[in-house]
């Protein structure tokens, strides 16, 4: 029997607050849409440390990008992604 990998929520990215590359832009320049939605993420280097972020929506060209983001500390944002 096959056994598929599931989607779970993975960091993208971790970067200061305005200046962080998320799906090939400055995520920052774009408007975000609250879903209304959380994800429970583990921090990249602290994985006993969990964190529940908004859902976020974004649109890039004609597509839409979901995405969940926080803040790790002051000005410190993690960037996550539901993929395989």
């Amino acid at each position: 029997m096959k056994m598929w990998k599931e989607k779970t929520w993975q960091h993208e990215a971790t970067g200061v607050d305005g200046h962080v590359a998320l799906f090939g832009v400055n995520i920052f320049d774009y408007q975000w849409r609250d879903t209304g939605r959380k994800a429970k993420v583990r921090h990249p280097l602290y994985p006993d440390q969990t964190y529940k972020f908004p859902i976020y929506t974004v649109t890039l060209g004609d597509a839409e990008q979901e995405f969940a983001a926080g803040e790790f500390s002051s000005c410190v944002w993690g960037f996550y992604v539901y993929k395989f």
